[in-house]
């Protein structure tokens, strides 16, 4: 189903632009004879159900996953952001026996407990003008509720947990996402997120090439060249993290006018502080449209598009996907109460990769996913996330969401981030504590940001402990870790 995109894709828009990183760049039908040389070095070079892919955002990705995909096989995008241990762990739960990947990663492949195939020794120029002068093999007979795609969500636990995700999961994805934020092939995509993250493959991956759409892609995130790209190839679409924003707010040479060729900015992953959002639009004229996913949902959820867009809210659930507000019974909740986010839809994945106790727990018979996210409806049906269940706070036992302080003191104009998690505390059973990341080149103190919280807060509610640092724990896409907050302590 998906390497049937890509064939229709060559078919409509041959010589569009499909990918390009500065270093090389493929139209649409030098892209297919490209994954289809990979489609032949797979088939060549293992027999295993799966094959792991470690590359950066790139022209090569795309190529990649479509040649393994080609092949039969289940494409494992892996993160090469983690330790050799970290992935390892990951490797040996996939069953990979073969990883393509390229020289730059060789200090991490050589550690893994696979074949590795770096791509600049497969002569894949010479063999993809062969390629333009041979009939392409078909599609292959996928059925669409095989497992197209594995990713992992953690590589830093003791089990790493796979998300199936299917072929439908991925193409309804795409199709329903690019309906709600009314995109079409003429789009010029900047891709910054990394392809082994569920929000970077769906969104730079698969959707550009489901709509015949060119992507400009930056293998490593800086700031500088994302203003610079934007600027020379007139970007028309971004889709990234808040903190990635942050970082282009934060440079001081960018031009009000850089971003004036902006159809539509989104943003996910992470909840967007109202200095990031108010600060993009003020200074760069754009607005920071947020949505909301996750792997199991491959990712889309909600998203606020063009025409359907409420401040400070998720949006709305994209077409076919239904979303409810449960309490701890599991019965829905009225609009305006909090509970746990349950999803419903197409883009619901197959499953935890051999882990069908996790599964069961996580998807019940009817099909509803637990998020493990909290939230709320208002009255016209528009979402907010309101924090992770597992993070919620009891305090003197009331129930206190760590995101409410956290957007009370990212509302300082002192504070680019905020982070809170709790500690035990003797009298409350636990207490909130800070973690704040100033805006470069102003100065704050704890005192300042005490009266600011209580201001807003309940006593209760104010942190025990603000603690300011120039940089915080963060992931892969840049959301702040805050399991590992607690060793700051």
């Amino acid at each position: 189903m998906l390497v049937q995109a890509l064939l229709d894709a060559d078919r409509r828009r041959p010589h569009t632009p499909a990918v390009d990183d500065g270093v090389r760049s493929l139209t649409y039908r030098q892209l297919t004879r490209l994954a289809s040389v990979l489609r032949d070095v797979v088939r060549h070079s293992t027999q295993s159900e799966r094959v792991g892919i470690m590359l950066p955002a790139s022209s090569v990705f795309p190529a990649a996953l479509f040649g393994v995909l080609w092949s039969s096989r289940i494409a494992v995008p892996l993160n090469f952001l983690l330790s050799p241990d970290e992935l390892a762990r990951i490797v040996k739960d996939a069953g990979l026996d073969l990883i393509l990947t390229v020289h730059h990663f060789e200090h991490l492949s050589t550690k893994l407990p696979a074949r590795t195939l770096f791509l600049e020794d497969l002569a894949l120029k010479r063999k993809s003008v062969f390629a333009l002068l041979r009939r392409l093999p078909p599609a292959p007979a996928t059925d669409s509720q095989d497992t197209a795609v594995i990713l992992y969500t953690s590589g830093t636990t003791a089990e790493p947990k796979g998300v199936e995700l299917t072929h439908a999961n991925l193409n309804s994805n795409c199709l329903d996402t690019i309906h709600s934020l009314d995109v079409d092939p003429r789009q010029k995509i900047l891709n910054i997120l990394p392809p082994f993250h569920i929000f970077g493959l769906t969104a730079n991956v698969l959707m550009p090439v489901v709509l015949g759409a060119t992507v400009f892609a930056i293998p490593r995130f800086r700031p500088v060249a994302v203003v610079k790209t934007v600027v020379a190839k007139k970007i028309t679409v971004i889709m990234a993290i808040p903190s990635m924003y942050a970082a282009v707010l934060r440079t001081k040479s960018t031009r009000p006018d850089a971003f004036s060729s902006i159809y539509v900015a989104i943003c996910g992953g992470e909840p967007l502080s109202e200095n990031v959002r108010a600060g993009f639009k003020e200074r760069f004229g754009v607005t920071l449209r947020e949505g909301y996913g996750l792997t199991e949902t491959s990712p889309v959820v909600s998203v606020n598009s063009l025409d359907i867009y409420r401040e400070g809210t998720v949006g709305k659930p994209i077409r076919n996907v239904e979303v409810r507000i449960a309490g701890a019974d599991g019965k829905s909740l009225p609009v305006g109460r909090d509970g746990e986010i349950l999803v419903r839809g197409p883009g619901v994945m197959k499953g935890y990769y051999n882990k069908p106790d996790d599964t069961r727990q996580a998807i019940d018979a009817q099909g509803w996913l637990r998020t493990g996210d909290l939230g709320r409806f208002d009255q016209d049906g528009f979402l907010t996330v309101t924090g992770r269940a597992k993070d919620l706070l009891i305090i003197g036992g009331e129930n206190v969401l760590p995101g409410e302080i956290e957007a009370v003191l990212e509302a300082h104009e002192a504070v680019l981030e905020a982070a809170v998690i709790g500690v035990p505390d003797e009298t409350r059973g636990e207490a909130p504590v800070a973690f704040v990341i100033p805006t470069r080149g102003v100065q704050v103190s704890e005192q300042d940001l005490r009266h600011c919280a209580k201001r807003a807060l309940a006593g209760f509610k104010v942190p025990k402990q603000i603690y300011i640092r120039e940089d915080l724990p963060k992931g892969p896409t840049g959301k702040i870790l805050k399991r590992r907050l607690r060793k700051l302590l």
